[in-house]
């Protein structure tokens, strides 16, 4: 166990360095000088050439990247050009919102998917099954913001029942209040991603369904689908574990755009606005934070998959 987490934790940490090496690369293709946006359009030559120098823009870019990771390895994610902000504490301060909607919209995506991909499989070859499967498959179709659109439309406009934009200026500091302004961009997230994952819940029931040791039971006096809830259910859950993985992924792509649209002052919708205005430490420190997450949500994924499944370790 020990020898597997060091290999996963090597190739994370390999993993993290050439994301930062392409995401730095990567923001320097990008037109636009921020010195020029600094200095504004009446500025003249010598002005943003200074501006650059001052900014340590005209140094070589290993130097930069150099300067950039040193920093991060230290825990400083560096400083904004434009507002002089620590860009750590900034993360820090929107992540107050970005995390507790990407803990709402998981819950309710598997409060969609586990139980009713489960029935859909159990009643495979019925009316109610069917149902299930093709409103899954309809809802995974549904693009993001139109269905953030719809839920304002029902919940926001029509009912009244939910905010349709906003977050609490004092934060969380109004629990509940901040709880009702998640609820809505949750939602639309969530049954996205709960409708994706459904399709795949099934997919794993019903290949569970056709193993040897279900047939078994249900060779002993089971009826099939007693059989199927009592032991291939378990053994879905490994593969749910393995796909959390990517939707952890699809959630954080989601956030970015639902919180243009719910304007709420998380990470995504700050991550938009410095890519307007290029202020690249910025920039490209989000973009490390969030892909680091990521790799990290796949490692813990990694090492729990091998814990829990004994042909994994039998394998390695």
């Amino acid at each position: 166990m020990l020898r597997y987490a060091l290999t996963r934790g090597a190739l994370l940490i390999a993993g993290l360095l050439v994301s930062s090496v392409l995401i730095f690369l990567t923001l320097r293709v990008f037109p636009g000088d921020v010195a020029q946006l600094i200095a504004g359009t009446q500025a003249g030559p010598e002005q943003v050439a200074q501006l650059r120098e001052s900014l340590g823009l005209n140094r070589p870019l290993a130097v930069q990247y150099a300067d950039w990771i040193g920093g991060i390895l230290t825990g400083d994610l560096g400083t904004s050009q434009l507002s002089g902000a620590s860009v750590g504490e900034e993360l820090a301060l929107k992540a107050q919102v970005t995390v507790p909607l990407g803990i709402l919209a998981l819950l309710i995506a598997l409060l969609i998917a586990v139980p009713f991909g489960i029935l859909s499989a159990v009643l495979r070859g019925r009316a109610s099954g069917t149902g299930i499967s093709v409103a899954a498959q309809a809802l995974a179709a549904v693009p993001v913001v139109w269905a953030g659109m719809m839920l304002i439309v029902v919940f926001a406009i029509g009912l009244g029942w939910l905010p349709a934009q906003g977050f609490p200026r004092d934060g969380w500091s109004q629990p509940w209040q901040a709880l009702r302004a998640l609820v809505l961009p949750a939602l639309t997230i969530g049954i996205v991603e709960g409708a994706m994952l459904l399709r795949f819940v099934r997919s794993a029931t019903l290949q569970a369904a056709g193993q040897d040791f279900v047939r078994t039971a249900a060779a002993k006096g089971l009826s099939r689908n007693r059989a199927l809830v009592q032991h291939g259910i378990p053994a879905v859950g490994l593969s749910i574990i393995t796909v959390l993985g990517l939707q952890v992924a699809g959630i954080i792509v989601g956030s970015v755009v639902i919180e243009q649209l719910f304007t709420l002052p998380g990470i995504g919708r700050m991550l938009v606005a410095d890519v307007g205005t290029r202020d690249l430490i910025k920039v490209q420190s989000e973009l490390l934070v969030l892909t680091g997450f990521v790799l990290v949500v796949g490692f813990v994924v990694d090492l729990v998959h091998h814990i829990v499944d004994p042909r994994q370790r039998e394998a390695a």
